[in-house]
């Protein structure tokens, strides 16, 4: 089937599955999209640290976070989450607060949210205390008949299977939904043009957007007159707003346009261009028919940590004396194969994994010492290597669509580990745009 424009543009340009398409909805009640945390943390009772689980429906992470703060009268700094999750979904996670009494929670009622006091701690809950997430998702709306999604969903389920997960691909959020110009504002500060990068991430205009923003976006690109331009842009587009700002008052400083947003915002630029190269890398090698869950000779792999997970920071160079020992700790889920999001130290494959890796670097016009950005050294990224396979074993379930009759839909049920996104599993199965999703 054909991918859709938008993923072709962050480097998706395959599907893994050969299966038609479900089609489908989304979130049409925020009870479709039920996320728990997964985690190995044991709560005792003593400790400076309290210690919560909060289940919240239809909340942003920070928000709540925000507001709980201001309720208690406390630092935002000093409640602490191991991961921030979907807004429109009914989630569940731990998170800690220093310094606070148990029974400050009982004056805490806000809407869709329950607190549950689990104990204290010494530790504050921290990312890496988190494994995963379990995941329970409802596809509505499947045109198909109840028969023919249960055997669109089992043929699906068997390739998924049947080729050990998925392809680990960073998803659109990484990108943005609406706007993906992440990865290109990246591209921008890596080639050394921060002017060229700041008026990216101000002024260009996507078509999706609403039509003013667009119109504001397009008279901003065409005449840099950032005191008009403020007139028109929405108050919504805070984070293009103080840029303006600041290149009214510092005409020039594109560099210092970027400093005025949030750490985790200005990060996600180069991070974003990083995460379209390794998708791109990832569709190569499907192309040429080497498999993601068997090592060949001159991949990289890494070993699984005491979690349970992958740990990427260090790896080790399969070689034709090593590959049938490798495929065997593969196989066992011990080992992982992986490939580059690239810096100005990132370890390459050999072989025919790394001829991929040097063709697409060298197809982009990918330069490694960009990535060492002496105006921005926060921006700098020495790279590392990330697992090519999302290992998931999906279960599902087919039922009458009770809120749009004649319809069918599909509860699917399976874990991730952290930093891999459902929608990477879901795109599989449903095939449509990825705003289908969102």
């Amino acid at each position: 089937m054909e991918v859709p424009k938008i993923e072709k543009q962050i480097g998706m340009n395959l599907y893994f599955t050969d299966t038609d398409g479900l089609g489908g909805q989304l979130r049409q009640e925020i009870e479709d999209f039920i996320v728990k945390e997964v985690t190995n943390r044991e709560e005792g009772q003593e400790g400076k640290y309290l210690i919560l689980e909060l289940t919240k429906r239809d909340w942003d992470t920070h928000h709540f976070t925000r507001t709980l703060a201001k309720i208690l009268q406390v630092s935002q700094k000093r409640i602490s989450v191991a991961g921030t999750k979907d807004k429109r979904a009914l989630t569940t996670q731990k998170i800690s607060i220093f310094d606070t009494d148990a029974s400050e929670i009982e004056r805490i009622h806000l809407k869709d949210v329950e607190l549950k006091v689990l104990g204290r701690s010494r530790k504050s809950v921290e990312l890496g205390d988190l494994w995963g997430n379990d995941f329970i998702i409802t596809i509505r709306n499947i045109e198909s008949s109840l028969d023919e999604t249960g055997s669109l969903l089992k043929k699906t389920t068997e390739e998924i299977l049947a080729q050990g997960g998925v392809p680990n691909f960073f998803g659109v959020q990484r990108f943005g939904s609406v706007r993906p110009v992440t990865h290109l504002v990246g591209k921008d500060i890596v080639e050394g043009n921060f002017e060229k990068a700041a008026l990216r991430y101000i002024a260009e205009p996507f078509p999706d957007e609403p039509e003013e923003t667009k119109k504001a976006r397009q008279f901003v690109k065409e005449t840099r007159d950032y005191k008009e331009g403020l007139k028109t842009y929405p108050l919504r587009l805070g984070h293009e707003r103080a840029m303006m700002n600041h290149l009214i008052a510092n005409p020039e400083d594109y560099a210092g346009a970027f400093r005025v947003l949030p750490q985790n915002l200005y990060r996600m630029f180069v991070h974003g261009y990083q995460s379209y190269i390794y998708n791109i890398i990832i569709c190569r090698r499907i192309d040429r028919d080497i498999p993601l869950n068997t090592a060949v000779d001159g991949d990289l792999v890494c070993f699984r940590n005491e979690a349970g997970l992958p740990d990427s920071s260090k790896t080790e160079k399969v070689t034709a004396e090593t590959v049938t020992a490798m495929n065997r700790l593969i196989k066992l889920g011990r080992a992982f194969i992986t490939a580059p999001l690239p810096g100005f130290k990132t370890a390459f494959a050999s072989g025919v994994p790394g001829e991929i890796e040097s063709e697409v670097l060298k197809e982009l016009e990918v330069s490694l010492e960009g990535f060492n950005i002496e105006e921005f050294p926060e921006m700098s990224s020495k790279g590392i290597r990330r697992e090519v396979l999302l290992q998931v074993e999906p279960k599902f379930e087919v039922s009458e669509d009770e809120l749009n009759p004649g319809k069918s839909k599909a509860v699917l049920e399976f874990m991730l580990p952290k930093g891999s996104y459902a929608t990477t599993v879901l795109r599989e199965y449903m095939k449509v745009d990825p705003r289908q999703m969102s």
